[in-house]
């Protein structure tokens, strides 16, 4: 295991920084979120006048947008309809300039549906097979849509991003049927291991991981990478406690158990397929992680990453510090994402060099 401290940020993907709002659902949910980000951005604009920024490396993007992340989930889990939370959730649209530089293709499949995602600056090589976030029971389209046209424009690859099954209409193991069935439709229909690379954030990283342990025991053809942004390891809840300051995360200890709870029983959260971290972590393709330093996930995240390595798994783990969960979504307003962004797309370059050389893994 090699634990990296992320460097100084890189200024810039030669990319406009642009983000538009958009509103939509019911009447009264645009009224509140409209209400919510025009407080949240008079209360941030304020106290950075007063007393600073809430972290000293945090630029006023990072702290709006982490507050409205917040309030979001936090009112979303007031809620007692999941299906209400989420139509909540998608009542606010935040378009960033990266979704102008992609065609998306809807796709729908007896097994699973998804979207493609073709960046202009696509070049030969890598195919990403993308695994959204959202605790495995939301999917703000808006949120991950900005986030997949980034981590395809940044590795100049087609990615195909899976909707998968929500929980808790469909618990533990749809989610993973789902992945398995997206992996192989991608096999048959010309996709090469050697050149497939398997990417998730938050659950997403969850999913990604126990999808290669599913693929190494049902001997089907390994990808040839793992990339995983803070990727939840635990569902145990066995992690050594929470960093200092992870309060500002903006998701909480609370929301992770009610998502664990609508994932899956307790009995099940100690099985490998939903806990990677008591898993057998030999024989997988290299896998590279990027986790923020004050987010709730990091110690488990660490855990994980200390076991691998002990089993002789090739992993990385990057952190990047005063940064919180899902950094990288913050786009091109921050710099420390597009730090993070710039080395996902020197992962998969070094990855590709390599892997294209290799027989694939098995």
């Amino acid at each position: 295991m090699i634990v990296r401290s992320a460097a100084k940020p890189a200024a810039s993907l030669g990319l406009e920084v642009n983000v538009k709002l958009q509103f939509s659902g019911p009447a009264r949910y645009r009224t509140e979120s409209v209400a919510m980000l025009c407080r949240t951005a008079a209360e941030v604009n304020l106290r950075r006048l007063l007393k600073g920024p809430r972290c000293a490396s945090w630029n006023l993007a990072m702290e709006i947008g982490t507050k409205v992340l917040k309030r979001q989930l936090r009112a979303a889990f007031e809620m007692t309809d999941v299906a209400e939370a989420r139509t909540y959730l998608d009542s606010v649209a935040i378009r960033s300039s990266a979704l102008s530089k992609v065609s998306m293709v809807d796709v729908t499949q007896k097994n699973f549906k998804g979207t493609w995602f073709l960046p202009s600056n696509i070049e030969p090589g890598m195919l990403i097979l993308y695994l959204h976030g959202g605790g495995y029971s939301f999917y703000p389209r808006s949120f991950y849509n900005n986030l997949a046209a980034l981590l395809a424009l940044s590795s100049h690859s087609k990615l195909f991003s899976l909707d998968y099954r929500l929980s808790p209409e469909y618990m533990f193991p749809a989610q993973l049927e789902d992945a398995i069935h997206a992996y192989q439709w991608l096999l048959k229909n010309g996709a090469d291991p050697k050149t497939l690379c398997v990417l998730g954030d938050s659950a997403g990283g969850n999913l990604a991981l126990v999808l290669l342990l599913s693929l190494r025991d049902s001997k089907l053809p390994l990808p040839c990478l793992a990339i995983c942004l803070s990727p939840a390891t635990d569902f145990q809840g066995t992690g050594a406690g929470v960093p200092i300051n992870s309060e500002h995360d903006w998701i909480t200890q609370e929301m992770a158990l009610r998502w664990a709870d609508w994932f899956c029983t307790p009995a099940a959260r100690g099985d490998p397929l939903v806990s990677p971290v008591n898993a057998d972590l030999t024989r997988l393709p290299p896998i590279y992680i990027q986790a923020g330093a004050f987010e709730i996930l990091l110690p488990a995240i660490q855990e994980f990453a200390k076991r691998a390595g002990q089993q002789g798994a090739n992993v990385i783990l990057e952190t990047w510090p005063e940064m919180n969960h899902d950094f990288q979504a913050f786009g091109y307003d921050v710099p420390q994402s597009v730090d993070a962004l710039r080395r996902i797309g020197e992962i998969i370059a070094l990855q590709l060099a390599r892997s294209t050389e290799q027989p694939a893994a098995t």
